[in-house]
């Protein structure tokens, strides 16, 4: 299986993850444009792929799929609620947008996906649990908090995009204003370095071997300082560590540790 991070972070969040013979986006946050050129560099022809699986409907994720579907009228799926929200903001969306049921695997073929909650400030987030070529892939972003389902989702993935979004001595001393910092340090909020860290090294004991850091503000947080703070809870495993840019690329295969 594999993994290709397009964009992570405030700005736009997109992914495109192959395996068993099928190709999928999870997210369309960026613009139709840059999703289908993104995905031409990868060899992939927009047309081909399985669907779209959005994790909510704030903009960052969901900002490019009006004009993309319009393009490559793909299966979008996504929990009730965002479902219902995307019908009515997308026009034409009823045709395609199809409700997936949090916790109800979904099999396209050799490739199982499975959506799992995650507590957000909507009214439905998920992330999601990908199975293909006898690998696993979780991925989830903007999450307040660790819940026990979702370390149930974890369990077991060879690889994990889990969410390191600030610092938080950044963010207490930072231009933002107190009701946004109150929102990002809430359990409906958004991750910090040190939750992130807490959550690589349980996954990291259990044998995940490959994380990649996603969703960094690029007011409250540094790459190098999250990636910094990861690995030094991680040494004397053996889980590399990738941060997923705002801007460019990022491949990762995921390869079965778990036999």
């Amino acid at each position: 299986m594999r993994l290709v991070v397009f964009a992570s972070g405030s700005s736009g969040n997109c992914a495109l993850v192959q395996g068993g013979g099928r190709g999928i986006l999870i997210d369309a946050g960026i613009s139709a444009r840059r999703m289908r050129q993104s995905l031409l560099n990868e060899g992939v022809e927009p047309a081909s792929l399985d669907g779209i699986f959005i994790t909510h409907e704030h903009a960052d994720h969901v900002s490019g799929l009006t004009v993309f579907t319009k393009q490559y009228p793909l299966p979008v799926y996504a929990p009730g609620t965002v479902a219902d929200a995307l019908r009515r903001a997308v026009p034409g969306a009823s045709s395609y947008v199809r409700v997936l049921e949090p916790e109800r695997p979904l099999s396209l073929g050799c490739m199982t996906v499975t959506a799992f909650p995650t507590p957000h400030d909507t009214a439905q987030s998920v992330g999601y649990r990908i199975e293909a070529d006898g690998a696993v892939l979780a991925a989830a972003t903007d999450t307040g908090c660790v819940t026990d389902t979702m370390l149930r989702y974890f369990t077991g993935a060879d690889a994990a995009l889990i969410e390191a979004n600030h610092d938080v001595s950044m963010l207490r001393n930072g231009p933002y204003p107190a009701y946004l910092k109150r929102r990002i340090l809430s359990d409906t909020g958004h991750l910090s370095n040190a939750e992130c860290t807490w959550l690589a090294a349980v996954l990291a004991r259990q044998g995940t071997r490959q994380i990649v850091l996603g969703h960094l503000s690029k007011n409250n947080n540094l790459p190098a300082l999250a990636r910094q703070t990861v690995c030094r809870a991680l040494e004397g495993t053996r889980a590399e560590i990738a941060v997923a840019p705002e801007y460019g690329r990022l491949e990762v295969e995921v390869t079965p540790c778990f036999t």
